[in-house]
């Protein structure tokens, strides 16, 4: 009898992959005789391994193997920091952005630009020239390497495909309840909410609106949506127990309020570098979720990008809000619809009052889809902009605005 595991070969190295998948078993080219006819790989490994088996001097035939179009899964790559210093994480953050804005405004490695800090007068964070990075070191493409590696998500988005995207949860419910409770002490932001039932959610909203209700539509009631669906997770489902405060988007006064604490998040802002470091000393930096819209900008432009603000002074709340705004693009990752909500995982991160929250939140707002078309109505995806789910594996890389002009 055999077993699944009987036809599984782990290659050690590259080179005993593309040997497996050569070699033959006896003298014919038939790929079902070799010791191994196909390989699951990081796009990277495969390319170095196709490059070996296509290169002429080897005198192996290739003509029979084709590369496959299906993408199994994707695992986003980052650079990982404390969570004790935002500030050190922010400039990371800004750092990164500068590689990709140098490829969205066509602009590489240039030493005569590259210049050591002789004129810094402060020590703000925001006063860093970040395009040193490109100017010292190269931009995105530059550093990233061949154009075999600038495909698929590794490209500058243009704005013809959708840039919804959820990173990978991976596992947030613990057996052992190893973090029973431990994030729920007095003072911070989860516990402060949970014993008062209610969030206090702040709304950015343009000139004219005077009123956010769940009746709003459009990209306004697509924020209060979110508002209400961040209340859902965190207060068992209860998404009217939250006191709406709308904002005017000409002015600093919803980052004020949420730096105050009038308001423990802020919906519809943009993520702007101006924003994310804070302008001291009224205005402290935050921490922005993932985003869940996005303007129908040019590639070279200021793209706006849309997300829910936190303090970054509580980093286990901005965790779970940006858990909550990535859990509605999960659901529609995984067609989980509203009435399916109870197929969302279970989470015990932040403690047991919240094990249920993501399907909570899902069990009100249902899957992006779901929201989007609530409050926009059905589109196509040409309409929708970067506003659908990035799903065959598009551009996914954009800048965050202000790079330039947000000091």
């Amino acid at each position: 009898t055999a077993f699944p595991s009987d036809f599984l070969q782990i290659g050690s190295s590259l080179v005993e992959m593309q040997e497996m998948l050569m070699n033959s078993t006896d003298d014919s080219m038939n790929p079902l005789n070799k010791s191994c006819n196909v390989i699951a790989s990081d796009r990277s490994n495969w390319l170095n391994v196709w490059t070996v088996l296509n290169n002429t001097a080897s005198g192996r035939d290739v003509s029979h193997f084709v590369e496959g179009e299906k993408t199994v899964r994707v695992e986003p790559l980052a650079i990982v920091t404390r969570n004790d210093d935002r500030e050190f994480s922010d400039i990371i953050n800004w750092v990164v952005q500068a590689l990709f804005y140098g490829v969205e405004q066509g602009v590489t490695k240039n030493t005569t630009l590259c210049q050591n800090y002789t004129h810094l007068t402060t020590y703000n964070a925001s006063d860093l020239n970040f395009m040193n990075a490109v100017y010292c070191v190269g931009n995105h493409y530059e550093i990233w390497g061949g154009e075999g590696n600038r495909q698929g998500m590794n490209q500058i988005n243009d704005g013809e495909s959708g840039m919804i995207y959820a990173t990978p949860f991976g596992k947030l419910d613990n057996e052992d309840d190893e973090y029973k409770d431990i994030y729920v002490t007095a003072g911070t932001t989860l516990h402060d909410i949970n014993e008062n039932r209610l969030l206090n959610c702040g709304v950015v909203v343009p000139d004219g609106v005077v009123r956010v209700t769940k009746l709003s539509r459009e990209f306004v009631g697509m924020t209060d949506d979110y508002c209400r669906t961040l209340a859902a997770a965190l207060l068992d489902g209860n998404y009217d127990r939250v006191n709406i405060t709308i904002f005017s988007q000409n002015d600093n006064s919803s980052f004020v309020a949420l730096n105050d604490g009038t308001i423990d998040v802020l919906a519809g802002g943009k993520v702007e570098k101006k924003h994310d470091f804070g302008s001291p000393p009224s205005i402290g930096g935050v921490h922005f979720s993932t985003p869940y819209f996005y303007g129908n900008e040019t590639a070279s432009d200021d793209v706006s990008f849309f997300s829910l603000a936190t303090r970054e002074d509580d980093v286990v709340f901005s965790s779970f809000v940006n858990c909550v705004v990535l859990a509605t693009i999960y659901a529609q990752e995984y067609d989980i619809t509203r009435r399916k909500s109870k197929q969302m995982p279970f989470v015990s991160i932040f403690g047991s009052d919240f094990k249920w929250a993501l399907r909570d939140a899902i069990a009100y707002s249902g899957n992006y889809d779901e929201i989007y078309r609530r409050n926009f109505g059905v589109l196509s995806e040409a309409e929708r902009g970067r506003n659908y789910l990035n799903e065959d594996g598009g551009p996914q890389i954009h800048s965050f605005p202000g790079l330039i002009t947000g000091n």
